[in-house]
């Protein structure tokens, strides 16, 4: 199992080094879910090299008011914390 968690960072890694992707894009194109694929992006995170690689995160945007001051830029929220509507687009990360 531990063989696959790798591979399947490794895939991730390699997608948003070619270009920016949302948890969900990710999942469809390694097979598991947008939460496991989050993990997955926050692990990779934590693992790159800040002198030679960076991930970037585009926040979670409020399709209806806007707002994408999160505390955790790199969450899936159900719903704005600011007008309630849960039309929310996900994150999108790259590594540069």
């Amino acid at each position: 199992m531990r063989e696959a968690e790798e591979t399947t960072r490794r895939r991730i890694a390699d997608q948003l080094r070619e270009d920016a992707a949302t948890p969900s894009a990710l999942a469809a194109q390694v097979d598991v879910t947008a939460h496991a694929a989050l993990d997955h992006v926050q692990h990779l995170a934590r693992s790159l090299d800040p002198t030679d690689e960076q991930l970037l995160v585009a926040p979670p945007t409020c399709r209806e008011c806007g707002f994408d001051g999160y505390d955790d830029p790199a969450n899936l929220p159900s719903r704005c914390p600011e007008c309630k509507h849960e039309g929310i687009d996900e994150p999108e990360f790259t590594i540069e």
